[in-house]
């Protein structure tokens, strides 16, 4: 495996250079990506410019005939938080970039003219191009043109509109099986870097490659045929998932008490029903969409699915939970097919739903627009494509927008918007959000798993005893499954049954001929987070960014009416180890 770097500030244009792993040898995903930034990138630079670094990188197992390995790494200084940031996504890019033979893509520098470039890679090498006429082209008109130029046997990373204006809330779109720019590194504003790059769409054909070749052929065929049965076994990932989606948390979280509403007020919204994964999958079946689609090849799980307007034609993918609620229950709306346009216009302007639904809370919030106006939310979102002055404020997110219309209850920590469970009813994703290295993220350390859907045990979700010690293993093994391109929902397979989990390590093993034991894939995870916290501790990052904002520690969240009561200095000890 090789890594390409791509200066597109040299002299006379963009500059290929191609070498080996070096001293990287042994990295892949999150873990490569931010030992880049965390060793190449200066820690005081400013996101936007000429010494920050986008890496683009497949994981340990992409290409490979290993299921669930086709998640992508995108990592950078995030222009969104000012600490170091890897934002994953699904689709087809990660598994042909890795089997063109590249552990890597890293974009450096900065053009010295406005020129827009197409970066085109096969297996006989890269083509880099000047392409003016892409302008403010929006992602699914913008990979119709690739299509039409390249084909469709391709791949494409691209930026919208978002990204060219380097909205700190841009995001950078990967193309599904059906090549739609459906899956997405939202968070974090990687968009926005791409954009400062000025590299519009890097676009992936791998004909002519073949399958990664596991040093032990026989030994990884047997681990993954375990490891997907643990899968099709276990009732989130093998029933739940594939039938209703992610939004299948709707319900549940609702029922907790947990589902922020009205810009994270109260704890449960009475629209939810509407908006829920089973009302999706119903209203999915009925138009002639499907509730169950993988948005990679070798994926088993199957969560996304496919959602058709009224008039039965294609609008956009399955909205997940995150942007079902985000831009639903947060801003007061119940209207399911306002909710997926609000999807598609995200994922065409390329923007974060998390980020772009928190912002629009805030902006109801400020009496921009009332909460529940559909119609207004949408409105909004335009105004942001459009790149008109409020659309700016908007699209560089939730702080920004508090900032811009004096809101007091911005739910942001590090900069970036909370997601979608409320730290005073889920204490355990509180601290996650709060001391995660990459600002408020619910995937850095899933503690709903255990303080709601009792997988892997139970820590009560009310109440701060546990709550340290569960955030923090979650990161270290998050870390570590990023890296190996595994989707982050075999988590709840391998939490509750140890055979997955060792087949998984069997997989790894096989594939490179290592030894690792489960301390070893622990270690691992503690080296990249290690790596990411001296990152931030060098851009100026202390204990005290590691904070939720004041309000969730005075103001109590009904139904429960409970507090965030973690305390600052037991948040200190997430990362002791």
């Amino acid at each position: 495996m090789k890594i390409m770097r791509i200066d597109v500030g040299a002299n006379g244009g963009p500059k290929v250079v191609e070498s080996g792993l070096g001293e990287y040898e042994g990295f892949g995903g999150r873990g490569l990506t931010s030992a880049i930034v965390s060793r190449e990138v200066p820690p005081d630079c400013h996101p936007l410019s000429a010494d920050n670094k986008l890496v683009i990188a497949p994981g340990l197992l992409s290409g490979t005939t290993g299921a669930m390995t086709g998640r992508i790494s995108i990592g950078c200084k995030s222009p969104l938080t000012g600490t170091i940031k890897e934002s994953n996504a699904g689709g087809q890019p990660a598994q042909v970039l890795a089997r063109l033979g590249y552990a890597a893509i890293v974009l450096e520098g900065k053009p010295k003219t406005d020129d827009l470039y197409v970066i085109y890679i096969n297996k006989d090498g890269v083509k880099i191009e000047t392409d003016n006429s892409l302008k403010g082209l929006a992602n699914y008109d913008l990979v119709e043109k690739m299509k039409q130029r390249y084909g469709d046997k391709i791949a494409c990373i691209s930026i919208g509109p978002a990204g060219e204006m380097k909205m700190s809330a841009a995001s950078i779109a990967c193309t599904d099986m059906e090549l739609r720019p459906t899956r997405h590194a939202g968070r974090g504003g990687v968009g926005a870097v791409m954009g400062s790059k000025q590299v519009k769409a890097i676009v992936l054909d791998d004909t002519g490659m073949r399958m990664r070749e596991p040093k032990d052929p026989e030994k990884f065929r047997e681990a993954n045929k375990k490891f997907v049965e643990g899968l099709r076994n276990h009732p989130v990932t093998g029933k739940g998932l594939p039938a209703y989606g992610t939004d299948s948390l709707a319900n549940i979280i609702n029922e907790a008490g947990a589902y922020p509403t009205y810009n994270f007020k109260q704890g449960r919204f009475e629209g939810t029903a509407k908006i829920s994964g089973e009302e999706l999958a119903k209203i999915e079946k009925e138009r002639g969409g499907s509730p169950t689609h993988g948005c990679h090849r070798g994926c088993v799980i199957r969560c996304s699915g496919i959602f058709h307007d009224k008039n039965g034609k294609y609008l956009t993918k399955q909205p997940e939970y995150e942007a079902v609620w985000a831009n639903g229950a947060n801003c007061g709306i119940d209207d399911i097919d306002a909710i997926a346009l609000i999807d598609f216009l995200c994922d065409n302007y390329g923007l974060d739903t998390i980020e772009m639904g928190v912002a629009i809370g805030v902006a109801m919030e400020a009496g921009i627009i009332p909460f529940g106006d559909a119609q207004g939310a949408i409105n909004l979102l335009h105004e942001v494509g459009k790149g008109t002055h409020l659309g700016r404020i908007l699209g560089n997110g939730a702080a920004v927008t508090g900032k811009a219309f004096g809101v007091e209850r911005v739910p942001v920590v590090k900069g970036q918007a909370l997601p979608a469970y409320d730290p005073r009813a889920a204490h355990g994703i509180g601290v996650t959000y709060a001391t995660s290295t990459m600002g408020a993220d619910h995937t850095a350390g899933y503690a709903i798993a255990q303080n709601i859907l009792k997988v892997g045990g139970y820590v009560d979700p009310l109440k701060p005893e546990g709550q340290v010690e569960l955030s923090r293993n979650l990161q270290i093994a998050t870390a570590a499954i990023d890296s190996t391109g595994m989707c982050l929902f075999i988590a709840f397979a391998i939490l509750d049954q140890p055979e997955t989990f060792q087949a998984m390590l069997d997989m790894i093993n096989a594939f490179y001929g290592w030894n690792w034991t489960a301390d070893d894939f622990t270690e691992y995870g503690k080296k990249i987070l290690k790596m990411e916290r001296e990152f931030n501790s060098r851009a100026g990052f202390t204990k005290e960014h590691d904070r939720l904002p004041r309000f969730f520690k005075v103001e109590s969240l009904p139904p429960h009416n409970v507090t965030f009561q973690v305390a600052d200095e037991d948040l200190d000890k997430v990362f002791a180890f």
